[in-house]
């Protein structure tokens, strides 16, 4: 389909779905059609089934509900349980929950960095430090994407989701800071992404109350949806014949009581399957239904339907490092708010003023004492009161902020493998960060400039002058950051401690790569009836931070499904 073609399409969309007639009225969290898996039918029969009603699934299954049935599977619970969890003060609390009823799963890669995954209705939206940001110009044209429909559900999920954050008095003098360290020029407030300083916006409202994806099933025709949760899909279901290709026919899930249900398509032919479980979720399901590198399936027993070697692989996790930095002056509570995007491919960002939990409040103020007794002069008699007394220093809210660089569009490349046939097990993940060198020299770059802009003459006031970068660098040495081991020169050599203080901020993609295991269709190669929509199919993250753009792609996708369905109903 050309350009005008495409162009003509989205104005006709952005005509009929923003027509005030296409608003139902049931606002979160009242959703009838909201449901424990546990009361769905032994067997049920949908025009479209949705693996995952995370950060893509949940705008996906919103528009598709406009003109077919939908059904969306989620693993997790409602985020509207218990309101204040995922707010803005909670942010540490919450994605570090580690209850059954949590709203995230941990996991550590095989690099031995911890990290986590969603397991609530909205997904990553629910759990994640809130920053709102549209993908870089080179990233929708990679994929394909045009540019109008692109803008249109952009716009679509703001109406619901996205807000201008207050910036106060540290994110003020960071932004500051980073233009005195030549992170040039101001860009002022944008959803853009663009080289510089910018304000960009948020998914906490003005009373710090998050807003997420599944805020967007608002929109949904409540009469055409289904959204059950507690819902772990076992596997897909293929039709499989002699010279075809094989056929997605519907699924098989597990509710909390561990009673199984069976999912199918109609049988009009427009009906499809649709992988957005994420990032490890979507190649892990992929697999246990039969869909891989025959090798790892049949090792574990595992009936091959479709031979994908490229299932797993290029996994990729944005390296993050980090340094604390206590404040003389009290700080406002904010999470991301401002971010420098320099010219060698480095993002950084930062929050202050958050609660740690208990544990961590202690550990990060102990060894904070510990660096202090070594580098203060005992004249200097506050320092020596806030040894004394680590908890005046930092007490559950910390005093202080965490600034942090984010390499873009990492070389190194890792890969997903099973752990188990159980669904409720972690995949095995490897990312191999800083395999490349090219990866390096950015987090590099990017903690050079960091140490600048502390050092900066508009940060002054949020520093003590006593701790120099080197004290900064060696406290986050000294922390349980990772499991990688540590190296004496880490806190003299900024190659050593990006390598051995390597984090991760949340952004890992790949999987199901476009072009490799699916078309520009989002269809999976060689199947039929199966689509993935979610970060697994990216070969990048998009812009600062990706949620804006995989809750943009749910809605823009599903656009062009319910297009395609039209066009395939009158042909």
């Amino acid at each position: 389909m050309g350009l005008e073609s495409w162009m003509f399409l989205a104005l006709v969309f952005v005509a009929h779905f923003d027509f005030p007639g296409f608003c139902y009225a049931e606002k979160a969290p009242y959703h009838s059609f909201v449901q424990e898996a546990a009361s769905a039918p032994e067997v049920s029969f949908y025009d479209y089934i949705i693996i995952g009603g995370g950060t893509a699934g949940c705008p996906l299954a919103a528009t598709l509900s406009a003109s077919a049935n939908v059904l969306v599977l989620e693993r997790g619970g409602s985020p509207y349980v218990n309101p204040g969890k995922p707010d803005k003060e909670n942010f540490f609390p919450n994605i570090l929950d580690r209850s059954p009823g949590s709203y995230s799963q941990a996991f550590t890669s095989e690099d031995g960095v911890y990290n986590a995954r969603a397991r609530v209705l909205g997904g990553g939206s629910v759990i994640n430090a809130g920053f709102y940001s549209h993908a870089e110009a080179d990233f929708l044209k990679q994929a394909g994407l045009n540019e109008a429909l692109v803008n249109h559900s952009y716009q679509w999920v703001e109406k619901k989701v996205a807000f201008k954050p207050p910036v106060l008095q540290w994110q003020s003098a960071l932004r500051d800071g980073l233009l005195e360290a030549g992170v040039l020029p101001n860009n002022g407030f944008t959803y853009d992404h663009i080289y510089g300083t910018k304000v960009g916006g948020t998914i906490f409202d003005g009373d710090g109350h998050r807003h997420t994806a599944a805020d967007l099933l608002e929109y949904a025709n409540p009469s055409s949806i289904k959204v059950y949760l507690h819902a772990t899909v076992q596997k897909i279901i293929f039709v499989t014949k002699v010279f075809s290709r094989p056929r997605a026919q519907g699924v098989i899930f597990e509710d909390a009581m561990g009673v199984r249900h069976r999912a199918f398509l109609t049988k009009d032919s427009k009906s499809e399957v649709i992988l957005s479980a994420g990032a490890l979720g979507s190649p892990q399901l992929l697999m246990l239904s039969g869909v891989g590198p025959t090798q790892q399936l049949v090792g574990l027993g595992i009936n091959v339907v479709m031979d994908h070697p490229m299932v797993g692989r290029g996994m990729v996790d944005n390296p993050l490092n980090v340094l604390f930095i206590p404040s003389p002056l009290p700080v406002e509570l904010s999470l991301v708010s401002i971010v420098g995007i320099t010219r060698f491919d480095s993002y950084i960002e930062a929050c202050s003023g958050i609660s740690f939990t208990p544990a961590w409040t202690q550990r990060v103020a102990k060894e904070l004492a510990t660096i202090l007794n070594q580098t203060v002069e005992s004249s200097i008699s506050l320092f020596q009161k806030a040894i004394a007394n680590p908890s005046s220093l930092l007490n559950a809210r910390i005093k202080g902020g965490i600034i942090f660089e984010k390499v873009k569009d990492p070389i190194s490349t890792g890969h997903l493998e099973l752990r188990s046939t159980n669904p409720h097990d972690n995949p095995k993940v490897t990312f191999n960060y800083f395999q490349a060198p090219e990866d390096l020299r950015k987090c590099v770059q990017g903690m050079k400039t960091v140490i600048d802009a502390i050092n900066s003459k508009a940060f002054s006031n949020f520093r003590y002058e006593i701790l120099s970068a080197e004290a900064l660098l060696n406290l986050i040495v000294r922390l349980p950051l990772n499991l990688r081991p540590r190296h004496l020169t880490s806190a003299f050599s900024l190659e050593q401690f990006c390598i051995d203080t390597v984090m991760t901020i949340w952004h890992y993609h790949g999987g199901c790569v476009i072009g490799k295991v699916i078309d520009h269709d989002y269809k999976v190669q060689d199947v039929d009836a199966l689509r993935i929509i979610d970060g697994s199919t990216f070969t990048g993250s998009p812009g600062t931070n990706p949620q804006a753009t995989v809750m943009m792609l749910g809605r823009y996708m599903g656009l062009r499904i319910l297009q395609e369905r039209k066009f395939l109903k009158k042909n």
